[in-house]
């Protein structure tokens, strides 16, 4: 817009200057030759007549103006046959004027055309020459005379534009004075040559010239204002804006807002100009609703470069350059690589396209639920010391328990995102819960509890079923065996495990979060598909990472426009007891295979299922057994927790007496199927006993 509003001035400039020539020409040929004094006085009086057809784009007291030099040529047409000037007085009077804005003040709107023209180039070459810094090669003192030639060219060219605009404001009241000054010199020149009361020079028209004179004055006291205003306004404007010369600024000093969903700036564009070779487009670019716009320099109006909706961003490394980020569209088919500024620009970009790609400007209220979801994410990324130590208790939740999995083939979650936008994120999600974007190490030998919740421990797997050994494992007797190559994106627990659109809600979720804080990095692994289990194998040493029994994946769901992305639930109890149960979403990308993974766990649990209920027909009888079994169990349960109910309020009654009190203390043992009620009351009586 600023360049545009500069354009038309720099027109108005152009047509003044075209005019104010003609104008000086006419003039001039009145100073050089009283023979043609009459041609040229009829020259400029004609010549201002045309000027209510000229067509200035500032031009807004037209209408006055060409009334006044209209009264002024119908004067002049009247006195071009009959009168002749001194040359001394047109060159006081008349010549003075209109030379000195010609020589002066427009040749000074076109020295600072060329000084803001180099100025402006300046400071792109030192801006290309900042972009261009490498990032893995940092040189302090490169980087230092960099971000000083920065610093210089983008002030130089703020003060150079500041004047420069100062200049063409002026020119507007500067151009009325050069047209009224002339001619009233000239006037004035003619009166007090021929000092005669002609019909010509009567009493209305020296009134005339005397009310001109008092507007020319009253206008130069008006610019004279102004200028003093606008030179004012560009001290304050140099000291408030010192700050924003640097590249860089500091984010203390300026913080980041992630709650944005409009936005507008400079880009690096990344071209591609053959296999290995790119180059890097410098355009301005601003979002529109739910597309990202860019418009180079010169153009009229900005063009689509990407539709937002949907999309996933995340920063990426890109030819050693800083503050690279990729935008990716919803369908994986279009992506484009931009590099901001500043690493506060770089930031902003992608919280707002990511807020962006969650439809939030669509909302009454966009940057408060911006907000709210960003803080969501924030709370939600919390660093966990372990992978492992998450889950403990991934471990199968026993043979005898029936399959309650409900099982949920590549699902069409997009198109079921205005289902998901009823839910509440707290519905789907726990609050609080921690993102691990991070597989670790296979467990090692002194985790024994963790090797046996993981199953295979750090042993080796052969993922084709091959036997590597005497004896055959479990994934090896499996009938289905399928091998995939998956990329970790990130695991988070959930509340609910009954809908896909918890699957897709989770992998906002960690893009979100991964977009947020920079993790671009996943870690490579194969997933093996059994009718037991599925596994996390390491590509290159071949060692099971993780272990996921098949009968606790309670769901799985592929992205419908997204096909590399793809997720299970996993239901795992929470400890000993059944009881306690949680479910944690695991998110991964693949090579466009989502559908084919969610298609071969499908086909592992209908296996699997087929096999269970064969299993249950034959061992019927038993089942009805280990049910009695089970109330049996549940009734020494209850004795139980009745009992260590007397032990509390035996203890209690202990400790009102200090004096009986035993120094070594008493402890309660609970036994591990207890509930979480007796849980607390072991609690209550460890701090009793050590009382």
């Amino acid at each position: 817009q600023t360049r545009s509003l500069l354009g038309v001035f720099e027109e108005d400039a152009t047509a003044i200057s075209n005019y104010m020539n003609q104008l000086y020409q006419a003039m001039h040929r009145i100073y050089d030759a009283q023979n043609e004094l009459s041609a040229a006085t009829h020259l400029t009086s004609k010549l201002l007549k045309e000027y209510e057809k000229q067509r200035f784009p500032l031009g807004g007291d037209d209408e006055v103006m060409s009334s006044t030099l209209q009264q002024f040529s119908k004067v002049i047409d009247e006195l071009s046959s009959c009168h002749a000037v001194l040359s001394t007085q047109l060159a006081d009077a008349m010549m003075f004027p209109i030379t000195q804005f010609k020589e002066r003040d427009l040749k000074e709107i076109l020295t600072l055309k060329e000084v803001f023209q180099i100025a402006s180039n300046d400071h792109d070459a030192a801006i290309n020459r900042y972009s261009r810094l490498s990032k893995k090669r940092e040189n302090d003192k490169v980087k230092y005379e960099v971000t000083e030639d920065v610093y210089t060219s983008r002030k130089k060219q703020h003060q150079t534009m500041m004047h420069y605009f100062c200049a063409l404001n002026t020119l507007q009241y500067k151009k009325k004075i050069a047209l009224l000054e002339p001619l009233l010199g000239y006037m004035q020149a003619q009166i007090s040559f021929f000092k005669m009361g002609s019909e010509n020079l009567s009493e209305q028209l020296e009134e005339f010239l005397a009310n001109i004179g008092t507007s020319v004055q009253n206008v130069r006291r008006e610019m004279d204002n102004d200028v003093e205003t606008m030179q004012q306004t560009i001290e304050d404007l140099e000291v408030a804006s010192d700050p924003l010369y640097v590249p860089d600024p500091d984010p203390t000093k300026f913080p980041v807002n992630r709650n944005l969903t409009r936005k507008a700036g400079y880009l690096n564009a990344r071209n591609k100009t053959g296999l290995v070779s790119s180059t890097w487009d410098r355009q301005f670019y601003f979002t529109q609703g739910g597309n990202l716009m860019s418009q180079a320099r010169g153009d009229v109006a900005g063009g689509l470069a990407m539709d937002i909706d949907n999309c996933s961003v995340m920063a990426v490394d890109c030819e050693d350059r800083r503050y690279c980020f990729q935008i990716t569209s919803f369908d994986g088919k279009k992506s484009s690589i931009l590099q901001a500024e500043s690493k506060k620009d770089h930031e902003e970009w992608i919280c707002t396209i990511n807020n962006i790609s969650k439809q939030i400007y669509l909302s009454e209220n966009p940057e408060e639920i911006a907000a709210r979801v960003n803080q969501s994410a924030l709370e939600a990324v919390t660093p966990s010391p372990s992978f492992q130590q998450r889950h403990e208790s991934l471990r199968p939740a026993g043979q005898s328990r029936p399959p309650t999995a409900r099982t949920s083939s590549s699902g069409s979650l997009g198109s079921e995102s205005t289902n998901l936008a009823a839910l509440s994120l707290d519905s789907l999600v726990a609050p609080d819960t921690p993102i691990q974007f991070d597989i670790i190490s296979p467990v090692c030998e002194d985790q024994p509890g963790q090797a046996k919740a993981f199953g295979q421990g750090g042993r080796r797997t052969n993922p084709f079923g091959e036997s590597g050994g005497g004896t055959k494992s479990e994934t090896e007797d499996s009938i289905l065996h399928q091998l995939f190559i998956v990329r970790f994106l990130g695991s988070m627990e959930v509340k609910s495990d009954d809908n896909p659109d918890v699957v897709y809600e989770t992998m906002r979720q960690i893009l979100a979060a991964r977009a947020i804080h920079n993790i671009f990095r996943m870690t490579e692994s194969h997933l093996l598909v059994t009718c037991d289990c599925l596994k996390l194998i390491d590509p290159q040493t071949q060692v099971t990472r993780l272990t996921f029994p098949l009968p606790s994946v309670v769901l799985y769901a592929t992205h419908q426009e997204n096909k590399r992305l793809f997720g299970f639930v996993l239901r795992t109890s929470g400890g000993r007891s059944e009881s306690n149960l949680s479910s944690v979403c695991y998110i991964f990308e693949s090579n466009n295979e989502g559908e084919k993974i969610c298609d071969s766990v499908g086909l592992a649990k209908q296996i699997a299922l087929h096999a269970e209920l064969d299993r249950r027909a034959s061992e019927k009888q038993k089942e009805i057994e280990r049910v009695k079994e089970k109330q049996q169990k549940e009734l020494s349960k209850q004795k139980q927790i009745e009992k260590d109910l007397e032990e509390q309020s035996r203890l209690i009654a202990a400790s009102s007496r200090p004096n009986q009190a035993s120094s070594e203390g008493q402890f309660v043992v609970l036994s591990s199927s207890q509930s979480e009620e007796s849980d607390l009351g072991e609690e209550g009586k460890k701090r009793e006993s050590e009382a």
